[in-house]
């Protein structure tokens, strides 16, 4: 099969997104994926394509080719990503930016070459430079070294935006990028040992609510700050970037708050109901001392969050102990 894209066609100036205009949610099982469909289907769009990974394996070339050749979508919502918590990070590199990279390159190659007119590209926070200046601009990319923890992952989504940029400049076409903060909500991963620090607090505070455990122990000093983002806000912002941004640079989504993990862990603890002794090992890595999101850029275009993070985390452990009723323990 020929997957050459030379010659690919270059758009006409952005236009809206009719509600009839098929839209492929790449990653549509996961996360962030899961929200962004839920989010576009209420919102009226009626023509969603969201094959799974077992029906579209996107570190596949060729099936990605076929699959755009056959679907022809419209717009791609690229939020398909191998993503994990710190340990996994440190442990497996190797995946995080082979994985990530064939996924995005072999999308927007298929993209570009049947004609896609409007892309939104998913990165992370975890880009910018581990000692940027706080909050952090979208303009602190590259501007420094980053946290040695996920910088495999890091990579292979600054390459995502490197790759936006370079279809922006070669073949005109509205394609973006959007830079979301820590994640959670309904969908997430809840693995004892890949999940992030939310999703794992949570799994952690619930077995020893149950187990009546007398003390749960965290990684790290429970010193760094982080922020964190309902992957329902998240939704909403992808909508409305894809309605009204058409822009080269990457755009922010986050809180603008953030707070320290020890403080997180307290907050998680409450919300279970967990009474018992929490204790932190300090040989344990803590990332990136501190990452707040300057959010000016997404906030001008009339969005803002809408949840809080209590909230926030109460209906995510409400949803994650109905997931343990049905007998699935969303580990993956």
């Amino acid at each position: 099969m020929n997957t050459t894209i030379t010659g690919a066609p270059t758009a006409a100036p952005h236009r809206p997104l009719e509600r009839s205009a098929r839209i492929f949610v790449a990653g549509r099982r996961g996360l962030v994926g899961s929200a962004v469909w839920r989010r576009l289907s209420a919102a009226g769009f009626g023509a969603l394509l969201g094959p799974d990974s077992t029906e579209l394996d996107l570190r596949n070339r060729p099936a990605v080719f076929d699959w755009f050749s056959r679907h022809r979508p419209h717009a791609v919502v690229l939020a398909a990503a191998r993503v994990g918590g710190i340990r996994d990070n440190a442990t497996r590199p190797t995946e995080f930016v082979s994985d990530n990279l064939r996924i995005q390159v072999n999308v927007m190659d298929a993209a570009l070459r049947h004609g896609v007119e409007r892309l939104l590209f998913l990165g992370s926070s975890c880009i910018y430079p581990r000692l940027a200046a706080q909050p952090i601009r979208e303009e602190a990319l590259l501007t420094g070294p980053l946290e040695e923890t996920n910088e495999a992952y890091a990579i292979a989504k600054i390459a995502g935006i490197m790759q936006v940029r370079a279809v922006r400049r070669q073949h005109g076409l509205p394609w973006i990028c959007a830079m979301p903060t820590n994640l959670y909500g309904p969908g997430d991963n809840f693995h004892p040992e890949r999940s992030h620090v939310l999703p794992s607090l949570i799994r952690r505070f619930h077995e020893a609510y149950v187990e009546r455990a007398p003390k749960v122990v965290n990684w790290g000093t429970g010193t760094p700050r982080r922020e964190f983002l309902h992957v329902d806000d998240l939704a909403l912002a992808c909508q409305i970037l894809l309605e009204r941004y058409d822009g080269d640079a990457p755009v922010n989504v986050g809180t603008g708050e953030d707070l320290t993990i020890r403080e997180l862990a307290e907050m998680v603890a409450s919300v279970v109901g967990y009474e018992g002794a929490v204790e932190w090992d300090p040989l344990q890595p803590d990332g990136t001392p501190r990452k707040v999101l300057d959010i000016s850029r997404i906030t001008a275009l009339g969005w803002k969050p809408e949840i809080s993070l209590r909230d926030g985390i109460r209906s995510t452990y409400e949803w994650y102990v109905r997931l343990l009723q049905t007998g699935e323990d969303r580990v993956r």
